[in-house]
């Protein structure tokens, strides 16, 4: 059972050993000081977690155990995160640490350790579908908390070893469990920003940690007349709002950035959405392929409500999506997946 501290994992623990498994609590260390700004409560990774997942799994009695997967967080999750933004991509670090650590190794140190299942505390489910024989991936019941969108990933080979003891749960639920059983956490609060930049300041973490200056430029329209100058492209997103610093008689938003030329381009809200976008590295679940262009629903940013949009495979990992309305903010880098009701059919990167 990985268990980062939180009421969710913790409570997972307890749903499993009520049910009769042999669970054993698993902390996972994914970085040090060096590696990242100081660590708060309000991140997910700090000591006082770890402590705290210890303690839940001594009133469980079940052992609990920290992992050492620094390495692997700092390889796949850190250097990806800086080395996106440098290229003007919109990095989901959280995916990434799902995807290389929570799954893919701590599902070898399974193996490794010949246990049956990683459990997580997310808000999924999965189950068995006799005519396809497919293991599928399924919102959790509790939509405020569904967390299927950043679980896209997941093969069949994974599925098949994964259990989401909260997926027929809600978070009051959840609570209510942590308070009945006197978890010290029951109570705490979620984290918020990404564990190794909790104060949110992306640009210097990666300067510092990358050694790389972001020069100042010019703001532009889409026409290519300047607007103004922007602080580095590093400090913008796509879609972004607030903080670009241009007065203009309509609200403008970051539309592209453009590295070569060190322009961030702007536009007017409708002017920004898009109708349509390809998606990369895509993971099937549900089914295999798609064998022909389908009307499905689609989230491009975690966020979102499931928008209708017909999906088209262009090549055994590519889809092509597009939206029957205009969409905003579906940023490169960033991940769209596509949902038949409850299901996940499959998710990929957005690649334009």
């Amino acid at each position: 059972m990985a268990m980062s501290g939180g009421v969710d994992s913790s409570v997972s623990a307890l749903v499993l050993r009520d049910a009769g498994y042999d669970v054993e609590g698993v902390t996972l260390k994914l970085f040090d000081n060096d590696d990242a700004c100081v660590v708060d409560e309000k991140s997910c990774c700090s000591l006082k977690d770890a402590e705290d997942a210890r303690q839940v799994c001594l009133e469980l009695g079940i052992p609990h155990f920290v992992y050492n997967f620094t390495r692997t967080f700092n390889e796949a999750v850190i250097d990806r995160f800086c080395k996106s933004y440098l290229n003007c991509l919109t990095p989901n670090p959280c995916i990434d640490c799902n995807r290389y650590v929570k799954f893919e190794a701590l599902q070898e140190r399974r193996r490794e350790l010949r246990f049956d299942y990683v459990a997580t505390g997310h808000y999924a489910r999965r189950c068995f579908n006799e005519e396809t024989n497919r293991y599928e991936l399924k919102r959790g019941i509790d939509a405020n908390k569904d967390q299927s969108y950043v679980l896209f990933h997941l093969t069949q080979d994974t599925l098949a070893h994964m259990l989401f003891p909260l997926g027929e749960l809600t978070k009051p639920h959840v609570r209510e469990l942590a308070e009945s059983h006197g978890f010290i956490n029951a109570q705490k609060a979620e984290s918020q920003d990404i564990c190794f930049v909790p104060d949110g300041d992306y640009a210097s973490f990666i300067a510092k940690r990358t050694g790389e200056t972001f020069e100042p430029g010019a703001i532009v329209n889409r026409e290519g007349k300047i607007l103004g100058e922007h602080a580095g492209l590093i400090h913008y997103t796509i879609g972004q709002r607030k903080g670009i610093g241009v007065a203009a008689s309509e609200p403008l938003y970051v539309f592209a950035k453009d590295p070569l030329r060190n322009e961030l381009v702007v536009d007017t809200d409708a002017n920004t959405l898009c109708t349509s976008i390809e998606v990369e590295d895509v993971n099937f679940i549900a089914r295999a392929a798609l064998s022909q262009p389908e009307r499905l629903t689609v989230k491009s940013h975690y966020r979102q409500t499931a928008r209708p949009a017909t999906v088209e495979q262009t090549n055994e990992t590519s889809i092509r999506i597009k939206f029957d309305e205009p969409q905003r903010a579906c940023a490169p880098g960033q991940a769209a997946v596509v949902y038949d009701d409850d299901t996940v059919i499959c998710g990929g990167t957005i690649t334009g």
